[in-house]
């Protein structure tokens, strides 16, 4: 019995789910991990009172396109998270460029956000995966640009919220997307009806049109009294010496955030291996969270959020800082 048109709206199109790897990475290097030193201070911070991103600035989402580095990040005013545009001709120094988007109340997107994305410089275009949507209940979408600054929105979410019972029913949201071989792979936080949120991946040629791992969820909770007890998030994932590694966002009970890592040879079937990041400074000490990195000649940097006040969502006080990373072998 074929499925019905309401299921397959659920799925985002009927046959939504498949199984698949990541391609196999070369020459595996007997690596252990990475070791994460972050700078003191911040690099980009809040605006001031009444600007659009003067309560929260998080979500960094670093590319180089020529020799110009573009950020796609989140900022906070009070009620409403936007995307906005910040450019830098080192990754370090950077000039804020003003709001790029902002949530569409009367479409599918609502009032509350269209931030948390994922930006990706390819074929002479920057495309955003973003997270919108009713509060309770997220989806992704996508955007389109030749500059970064004039962005064209698709009218429909490209990524939906699974069917009932699934690990996200309810909810999608902090995308990371990444090219490889043939297809695009974005990983993403899920949500089910008990608020659990821990990590999946979906499979795409176009962008637009994503099948879901079946397998999915492909990163767990953590034991109790862990730093990632209590929820998982913003996954970041490169290839590097062999191995595909994810820096991710650990919650603990106080609402404390950190990053963890993780190693796996094909990108669905990963290990654990640890606290990798938390803040020593005031104002990351409560909260690091959102990583994006970028590879550079073997340099691995990584932009973050940091936060002064534990939350589970906005309000930290955020601003965003630079790590940068070297092999322990």
């Amino acid at each position: 019995m074929g499925l019905s048109l309401g299921l397959c709206v659920l799925l985002a199109s009927c046959g939504g789910y498949a199984d698949f790897s990541l391609p196999r990475t070369e020459n595996p290097a007997q690596a252990a991990a990475y070791r994460f030193e972050s700078h003191p201070d911040p690099l980009i911070g809040r605006g001031v009172a009444g600007e659009w991103d003067s309560v929260d600035v998080l979500n960094p989402s670093v590319v180089k396109s020529g020799n110009i580095y573009f950020n796609l990040y989140s900022g906070f005013d009070g009620q409403t998270w936007h995307t906005g545009l910040a450019t830098s001709a080192d990754g370090l120094h950077w000039e804020k460029r003003g709001k790029v988007l902002s949530p569409r109340k009367d479409t599918w997107e609502g009032h509350y956000i269209a931030a948390n994305g994922s930006l990706l410089w390819k074929d002479d275009e920057f495309l955003y995966w973003y997270h919108a949507g009713p509060r309770e209940k997220p989806r992704l979408g996508l955007a389109r640009s030749a500059d970064a600054v004039e962005w064209e929105r698709r009218s429909e979410p490209v990524l939906l919220t699974g069917p009932r019972g699934s690990w996200d029913e309810r909810g999608v949201a902090d995308p990371y997307v990444i090219h490889t071989g043939d297809s695009l792979y974005m990983y993403y936080l899920g949500q089910d009806r008990a608020r659990r949120q821990r990590l999946g991946v979906a499979r795409s040629r176009d962008g637009v049109r994503w099948e879901k791992l079946r397998a999915n969820p492909i990163l767990e909770l953590g034991e109790a009294g862990g730093f990632d007890e209590l929820g998982l998030g913003e996954p970041a994932v490169w290839a590097s010496d062999g191995f595909y590694w994810m820096l991710y966002t650990g919650r603990d009970r106080r609402e404390h955030r950190r990053l963890g890592l993780a190693r796996s040879e094909d990108g669905v079937h990963w290990r654990k291996l640890g606290l990798a990041l938390a803040g020593r400074e005031e104002w990351n000490g409560k909260v690091v969270c959102d990583p994006s990195v970028l590879m550079e000649n073997g340099r691995i940097r990584v932009w973050y959020g940091g936060g002064a006040a534990p939350s589970p969502d906005e309000n930290l006080k955020g601003q965003i800082g630079l790590a940068e990373a070297s092999m322990l072998r």
